[in-house]
């Protein structure tokens, strides 16, 4: 059964023939609503309109603490749906949504979008899979939302995540279905862990509101081979050398200044380009996605202003949730992964997380301005102008294809920059160390592959804004050395809270075009958190702990306090229990510097 929160409330309303009224209570207590049945059995009426029982309780004033109605037949729904004396109505599944009367689905979605207060909207179609919520399509969606998450997570998540993947649903050419991952919560256009496919050949759009303004933001994750008590011998005065080396803060700049030419150059090559000028190793390549150069990238269709924002800011994280990490593992759950991808219980790693830097806004806020303005040119309606988009093969939309892959190249150099400055950093107190590669991930990206729908296989357009792709054991695009136990998914946690390694899963394919959770996902805005914490107290708690945080700004660690979002182990945990990705290695924090 699924269940969807919009408010706290204190009724209920439930239409099902089958749900009975023990089923009512167990729901009620799982949501803390004040409800109690005081009369359960069949009405008068049951003989009339079928068998099974309906139970509800009446709003305050309108008479009647709880009453027994029979609801087997589906236009008695029809009546209730009209009438505003009932606050809530929970929708348990147990019907096909389009067996009911348009005028009834209608009425339902009618009041959810007015905010008048349903619980529960969409049936979960899966009984083997109690963390899949489906929300059928009505009102234009010519797909349904299917989302990740367990009875927890689906009651944190904002109202406007389920505007906007039904928004998503209801964007031209897209296919199977709009998916929200475990870490989901309210973005600019999709929700951040949304994932939705397009298919060009049917009139399939590109958004990029789809993308996100940080293009290509994503993780990557070194094996240093070294013992959590090296690293704890030296962890403040390791903490202050990648504090000075690495730049992070907003508007960081680095020692490197790239001209129009090399800029041009960069964008073109990548990680590549980055390994070629000293950055980092050949080897790093075979370990970044894309083999660390995105094919298809066009500078040209950058702006100079784009360019002129990145020519000082290469080599740095930035601010916001971007950090270098360096993390111990606590504990391992699959051995033969684990195995394959180097990690030892008691070792260190270092993960860093940042992405396009003020490039990739750029050229975010440029296009969908665009976007918007075009919309109409190709006779498209947009649900919400956070959605502007263009159809694929358009002028318009291959000039952001080629823009947006320039972004990512231009992500995939930064975090080659940046590890090789970490190394260098490393090497001044430890050596012998040598920072090898584990994998980089993209989170932030719209890639062509090729999936299965409906029995035949299709190219698509696939977005992931704040979503991992996770391909399983056997993918050719999962590096050789992993194939066997599927790709690498870097999962990062909030300051101060464990990170996670995962594997991609067959599975994954079916269910969400190999895609799974990018990390914990926020539980408050940042205005919100600045408010309930100070970033001292947040230093100082997390020091206890054994944690060193570096960080340009306490206002920063105000707003990225671990208690600002969800907890990664349920993320991660729904994510396994739903065939999205499987756990190899928890990791905890020794030391974050914080952008």
């Amino acid at each position: 059964m699924g269940i969807r929160v919009i408010r706290r409330i204190n009724q209920i309303v439930s239409i099902s023939p089958v749900f009975d009224g023990r089923g009512i209570i167990e729901l009620a207590e799982r949501l803390d609503l004040d409800f109690n049945v005081t009369t359960i059995g069949r009405n008068a009426g049951a003989e009339k309109y079928g068998y099974g029982d309906f139970y509800m309780r009446r709003s305050p004033g309108h008479g009647g603490d709880s009453t027994t109605f029979n609801l087997a037949h589906k236009y008695i729904a029809e009546d209730l749906l009209f009438r505003p004396e009932f606050d809530v109505i929970i929708w348990p599944g147990m019907h096909k949504w389009d067996n009911y009367p348009k005028q009834v689905r209608d009425a339902i979605m009618g009041r959810v979008m007015n905010g008048t207060g349903l619980v529960l909207l969409y049936p979960i179609s899966d009984e083997n899979n109690s963390n899949l919520w489906e929300i059928s399509p009505f009102d234009n969606m010519t797909v349904p939302v299917t989302i990740f998450a367990d009875s927890e997570l689906i009651q944190t998540l904002d109202e406007k995540v389920y505007e906007q993947a039904v928004n998503v649903a209801r964007l031209p050419g897209i296919v199977g279905a709009s998916f929200v991952m475990p870490d989901g919560h309210w973005g600019y256009g999709f929700p951040i862990g949304g994932v939705a496919a397009f298919d060009a050949g049917q009139g399939g759009v590109v958004s990029a509101g789809g993308v996100g303004f940080d293009i290509s933001c994503g993780v990557r994750t070194l094996l240093t081979g070294l013992n959590s008590a090296d690293v704890e011998a030296v962890k403040e005065q390791l903490a202050d050398y990648l504090c000075y080396n690495v730049p992070a803060g907003l508007g960081s700049r680095g020692e490197i200044h790239l001209g129009r030419k090399e800029m041009e150059a960069m964008l073109h090559g990548g990680a590549e380009w980055a390994v070629s000028c000293g950055y980092g190793d050949a080897s790093d390549l075979l370990l970044t996605e894309e083999q660390g150069r995105m094919q298809g990238a066009d500078p040209e269709n950058v702006s100079d202003h784009a360019v002129a924002r990145q020519q000082d800011e290469m080599g740095t994280l930035g601010s916001g949730n971007h950090y270098l990490e360096v993390q111990k593992v606590v504990e391992l759950f699959d051995r033969e992964a684990a195995i394959a991808f180097g990690l030892r219980l008691g070792e260190v790693v270092v993960s860093i997380h940042c992405g396009s830097r003020g490039l990739g806004h750029q050229i975010g806020t440029e296009y969908l301005r665009e976007m918007v303005i075009s919309a109409a040119e190709y006779g498209i309606t947009l649900p919400d102008r956070e959605l502007a988009c263009a159809p694929i093969y358009s002028e318009l939309g291959q000039r952001y294809l080629g823009a947006m892959r320039a972004g990512i190249n231009c992500a995939m150099a930064n975090r080659q920059i940046i590890t090789e400055l970490t190394r260098r950093t490393f090497y001044e107190l430890f050596p012998d160390a040598r920072l090898e590669l584990l994998y980089d991930v993209s989170h932030y990206t719209c890639k062509v592959e090729r999936h299965e729908v409906d029995g035949k296989e299709r190219e698509l357009f696939v977005h992931r804004k704040g979503a991992t792709r996770a391909f399983g054991p056997g993918h050719s695009d999962v590096p050789e050395i992993y194939r066997e136990v599927g790709q690498p998914v870097l999962i990062g946690g909030s300051m101060g809270s464990a990170s996670y390694i995962l594997a991609g899963t067959s599975e994954s394919e079916s269910l969400a075009f190999s895609s799974s959770c990018h990390g914990a996902g926020r539980a408050m805005s940042r205005r919100a958190a600045k408010r309930k914490w100070r970033g001292e107290k947040v230093m100082n708690e997390l020091a206890y702990r054994g944690i060193t945080i570096r960080c340009p700004s306490m206002r920063g660690i105000a707003e990225e306090a671990p208690g600002a979002y969800k907890d990664v182990s349920r993320v991660v945990d729904v994510a396994e229990q739903a065939g999205l990705s499987r756990k190899v290695a928890r990791l905890e924090p020794l030391i974050c510097i914080k952008g």
